[in-house]
């Protein structure tokens, strides 16, 4: 995210605007767009504001971690989402997913699946990189 405009510049380029100046000289003389200086000038005339707003979102979220460890034990297989809402639904699934980690708590993701396995994907004897196409054809 880049940085906002320092306010001499903004007053110059304001001044300038008083002045007369075309736009599009202003903008080439103190090497900004076009639609800089206008969104400068329209902020000043719409809202009477010449200094830069406040950049950001809004704060992080603060979570209560005591009550998100007793959630988890009282509801051992509920979902972000189930957890989400009994805490009110005031916070993102990825900040419960993150305090979570950071507790140390696992949490199943999917209730009516069942654990995951890993299994072979070749046959036994082939080599990597071989597809059975290619394998079938050098043992013809």
């Amino acid at each position: 995210m880049g940085a906002a405009y320092s306010q001499d510049l903004r007053d110059r380029v304001l001044a300038a605007c008083d002045r007369g100046m075309p736009s599009k000289e202003v903008a080439e003389v103190f090497q900004v767009s076009r639609s800089r200086v206008r969104r400068v000038k329209q902020r000043r005339r719409e809202h009477g504001e010449t200094g830069p707003r406040k950049m950001g979102g809004p704060g992080p979220v603060k979570l209560d971690r005591a009550r998100l460890a007793e959630l988890v034990r009282e509801h051992p297989y509920a979902t972000l989402k189930e957890l989400s809402e009994l805490l009110g639904g005031d916070c993102a699934q990825s900040s419960i997913c993150t305090a979570l980690k950071r507790m140390k708590l696992s949490f199943k993701k999917r209730r009516s699946m069942r654990p995951s396995r890993t299994g072979r994907t070749s046959p036994p004897g082939d080599r990597p990189g071989v597809t059975a196409r290619t394998n079938s054809t050098r043992h013809a």
